[in-house]
């Protein structure tokens, strides 16, 4: 990888940047929090690596999709770890942030709408993120860390620019995702991913423990920003 970072979207409309990235997200949020429901109102159906899986596939699919247009963020903590890095104007962080935040909820509420919802409210099967049986909150605080400071560190090793997310940028980051998810989804959810966990308990009425799924990311992400720049070629 070349010295010289490429700004994302440096050719790109800045309104069709926005379109991909909330278009990106829903579809993340669909696919992901769609497969948890499918698989909890259909008895078992998907099953735990089916949906880890599901989470992997969707993000190589979108960072294939979109990244060259908006450098396929999909997640509030890696577009402030990008901003932090200086791959990324913070200047558009909030409106990143917000249509991230928006294509996640409209993603949800048509998991609510399409899919057999027994209930709505805490426990509903929305695919809210809530730490394991047994699980302390500074335990799943810590793991969340952990989690997204590994993700974030291999996102920025392999994809950190508008022209970099190339076929083993998308496996990389789609693997990560799908690695983390599956040996620690039943730990904390393993969400590492704000927008991920704000939509479901959102439309869900799940506010539980919120506060740590979008706290923990976005600390990890940050510490992924130091490490990166220890590791980078």
């Amino acid at each position: 990888m070349s010295e010289v970072e490429v700004e994302v979207g440096v050719d790109v409309p800045y309104g069709k940047m926005l379109i991909a990235e909330a278009l990106g997200t829903f579809m993340l949020v669909l696919v992901g929090t769609g497969a948890i429901v499918s698989d909890q109102v259909m008895g078992g159906a998907v099953t735990h690596p089916g949906i880890a899986l599901s989470f992997g596939l969707v993000v190589m699919v979108v960072i294939f999709a979109v990244g060259p247009t908006s450098g396929a963020h999909l997640n509030p903590a890696v577009t402030v770890a990008f901003a932090l890095a200086g791959k990324f104007g913070w200047w558009r962080v909030p409106a990143y942030i917000g249509v991230q935040l928006g294509g996640g909820l409209l993603a949800s509420v048509l998991v609510l709408w399409a899919w057999p919802v027994p209930e709505v409210g805490p426990g509903s099967a929305l695919g809210s993120t809530l730490p394991g049986e047994g699980v302390t909150a500074a335990g799943a605080f810590v793991m969340e860390v952990v989690l997204t400071f590994l993700l974030m560190w291999v996102i920025l090793l392999v994809a950190t620019g508008s022209k970099e997310q190339g076929l083993l940028a998308a496996v990389a980051i789609g693997g990560t995702v799908g690695l983390e998810a599956m040996f620690a989804g039943p730990i904390t959810g393993a969400s590492m991913n704000p927008a991920r966990s704000i939509a479901p308990a959102v439309v869900s009425g799940t506010w539980e423990l919120l506060w740590l799924y979008v706290a923990a990311p976005v600390v990890g992400a940050a510490l992924a920003v130091p490490a990166w720049w220890a590791t980078r070629r």
